[in-house]
């Protein structure tokens, strides 16, 4: 590879336009071909060259060399010991050299792993060129890229927790769903949707709801349950 580069040059690079040295590692040959060519194709500065394995880049001498090192683990369970070593020994043979982690998985507990792996970001295969490009970019520059879906998914499960357990002992758990859909201002044939029922039955749950708050329309629902949750947002807030 041409250039080489110490961490702190290569996140010069990427910020002051410079060429910078993006190392694949994928073990399957068509799968590494594709994903380097789109790479150029998307950022003509990315002087990438694609190893099937840690071993061989390596063996090649030039390790210091890499502006970074995307290493593909494809449905690997970082759960598993042997995975999470072995993740573990690359980011230790590599270092300073940043690595990022391209996996199947996009559940928070498997991302923050790789993290804890020594990872310098996790990107999920279901994200676009444009986002990938952007968390290599970002670790060159010495930042971390996590997926934001992920993130906001656990952002709802615990909103929806801290909800479910103020109401519980207003509301049925169902009951408590549709309230938090009527907040949102969702109609009945989407709550109906949603949330896998009849619209006849979010129909019941809505009188229900409405006779427990003694309100007389869904828009006073809201209104109430707004009223209800104030102190806890400007607890939070």
């Amino acid at each position: 590879m041409d250039g080489a580069s110490s961490p702190d040059t290569a996140g010069d690079a990427a910020r002051d336009g410079s060429r910078m040295n993006v190392v694949v590692i994928q073990p399957r040959l068509l799968d590494r071909e594709c994903f380097c060519s789109f790479l150029k194709f998307h950022e003509p500065r990315f002087n990438v060259t694609a190893l099937g394995s840690r071993e061989e880049w390596l063996a090649t001498g030039n390790a210091a060399a890499a502006s970074v090192v995307v290493l593909s683990i494809g449905g690997a369970k970082l759960s598993e010991p042997a995975v999470a070593n072995s993740l573990r020994q690359t980011t230790s043979d590599l270092s300073p050299v940043p690595v990022v982690v391209l996996g199947d998985s996009e559940e928070l507990t498997h991302i923050l792993r790789a993290l804890e792996c020594g990872a310098r970001g996790y990107i999920p295969s279901s994200v676009g060129l444009t986002i990938c490009v952007e968390a290599i970019k970002l670790a060159i520059a010495g930042g971390t890229f996590i997926p934001a879906n992920p993130v906001m998914a656990l952002s709802k499960v615990i909103e929806g927790s801290d909800t479910c357990h103020q109401f519980s002992g207003m509301f049925t758990p169902r009951q408590t769903d549709v309230v938090m859909a009527l907040r949102r201002g969702k109609a009945n044939k989407i709550i109906a949707y949603e949330l896998n029922m009849r619209e006849s039955t979010v129909k019941v749950h809505i009188r229900n709801i409405m006779k427990k708050l003694r309100a007389t329309n869904r828009t006073e629902v809201a209104c109430k349950i707004n009223e209800l949750l104030m102190p806890e947002m400007a607890a939070r807030g």
